[in-house]
């Protein structure tokens, strides 16, 4: 049997599994999708956004790219945030980016990666706003965490600055924008302590 196959077998008993405990759940499902949360994450297969936050499908609409990166050229981010916004009407977005990023780390690396590097600038450039701040963490494993932080920092005030959300909040929409980072080695999630949910507090954030 191939690797291919093998999947299709496990969705199988996947849905026959789910069924069983919960007749009407495929049902329930299949009629509307109204998530209280926008996912913006990297897409590292470690960081599984529904299973680390232990909630079922339906309930956390998701956007991954490498290093959880929100770029206001991004036509493919900026939509998903929009239809969270403005159609589902999510009242959180959480950017949670995670330890050990490989993306980061790239970034960081003097050398050529190839295509991607063009992707990596927008994280070489957070690594430039906060240099002096991130060389003097000392060892190299410190200044890698400080630069995953910085970077969730970034974009949850990439995020807040789009129009999508600045509208939102003008139009007194419940909207809160937070800043998460995951620990694969011990599968906790640390609250970077960067909310924000209105225009006053994102203006604060940014003076």
């Amino acid at each position: 049997m191939s690797e291919i196959n093998k999947l299709l077998d496990n969705n199988r008993r996947w849905a026959e599994r789910t069924t069983e405990s919960d007749p009407q759940f495929f049902n329930r499902l299949s009629q509307q999708q109204e998530p209280d949360y926008l996912w913006i994450g990297c897409s590292d297969s470690r960081v599984p956004a529904n299973q680390i936050i232990d909630l079922p499908p339906g309930e956390v609409f998701v956007h991954r790219n490498i290093a959880n990166v929100v770029v206001h050229t991004d036509l493919n981010c900026l939509s998903v945030v929009q239809y969270a916004v403005e159609v589902l009407k999510v009242k959180h977005i959480i950017i949670c980016g995670h330890y050990g990023c490989g993306g980061v780390q790239a970034a960081m690396e003097i050398k050529e990666h190839g295509l991607i590097d063009n992707w990596l600038r927008h994280i070489q450039d957070v690594y430039r706003y906060h240099r002096a701040e991130i060389d003097g963490c000392g060892s190299e494993q410190l200044k890698f965490d400080r630069l995953c932080e910085k970077n969730v920092i970034e974009q949850v005030l990439n995020v807040s600055s789009s129009t999508v959300v600045k509208n939102a909040w003008k139009n007194n929409q419940a909207l809160s924008v937070h800043g998460w980072i995951y620990a694969v080695k011990d599968g906790l999630i640390r609250d970077l302590e960067v909310s924000m949910s209105d225009l006053e507090s994102f203006e604060a954030a940014i003076q």
